[in-house]
């Protein structure tokens, strides 16, 4: 006899299976908005040289620097959402938290701790960023488990009608096979008496025809009858 796995392992296996999706999460929402910032660095490379403050400079670059977790993230976790039933405010913050992770540890390998400081103003517009990441990640994750519960009424209620739907169409069945049965059974009785007089005219005995003998011809004596034939004569006396 097999021994069903403890509550509390089956419960660790569902945190740690989805510890790994928030995380593969945030992973793939970086490389996509990486991807994404290249190539807008790129195009508005020569514009964005062109302003003359430094300030405005360095937020376009640090917009541009985190659009995976300002774009890209809100909609991939809209759309895990909608499938998965995610918690709103972990799947954020993992999410949120494991791809910047990934992000310093780029900075750190490439430029040591010189990377992990760029100044207040940097420092400061960098959280301002992943805060509104965060926010709007999970306003993305209420709003799908909201578009997904709705989904799935709407489903429930489509059911529900069909469901309806195929009810009353038994019951006109029903009903249409007992009419149907109801015209056999009065047909049946309308039939009943005629079908009997028509069997009683048929059993009837046919009436005897009686053939009278013919009259015997003039001159010719008559044959006597079988009865007569039957009877003794009564002796005579003589005197």
């Amino acid at each position: 006899m097999s021994s069903q796995p403890p509550k509390v392992l089956d419960s660790l296996r569902v945190r740690v299976r989805r510890l790994q999706f928030i995380v593969g999460l945030g992973f793939f929402s970086l490389v996509l908005g990486s991807v994404l910032t290249v190539n807008l660095t790129v195009r508005l490379s020569a514009r964005v040289q062109a302003l003359e403050s430094d300030s405005l400079r360095l937020l376009l670059a640090v917009l541009l620097e985190h659009l995976w977790i300002l774009g890209v993230l809100p909609l991939l976790c809209y759309g895990a959402a909608r499938i998965l039933e995610l918690k709103p405010l972990s799947t954020a913050l993992g999410a949120a938290f494991s791809g910047e992770i990934f992000v310093v540890a780029l900075y750190f390998v490439r430029d040591g701790v010189d990377g992990l400081w760029a100044g207040w103003f940097y420092t400061a517009l960098r959280l301002i960023a992943i805060a509104a990441g965060v926010l709007l990640s999970f306003r993305a994750v209420t709003r799908g488990r909201a578009a997904a519960a709705e989904s799935a009424a709407k489903a429930q209620a489509q059911a529900q009608a069909r469901k309806a739907e195929y009810v009353e169409f038994l019951r006109e069945a029903e009903r249409g096979a007992e009419k149907s049965a109801q015209r056999e059974a009065e047909r049946a009785t309308v039939a009943a008496p005629m079908g009997g007089a028509a069997v009683a005219v048929a059993e009837a005995p046919a009436p005897a025809v009686v053939e009278a003998a013919p009259a015997p011809a003039s001159g010719e004596p008559s044959a006597p009858s079988p009865d007569a034939a039957a009877e003794p004569k009564a002796p005579t006396t003589e005197g």
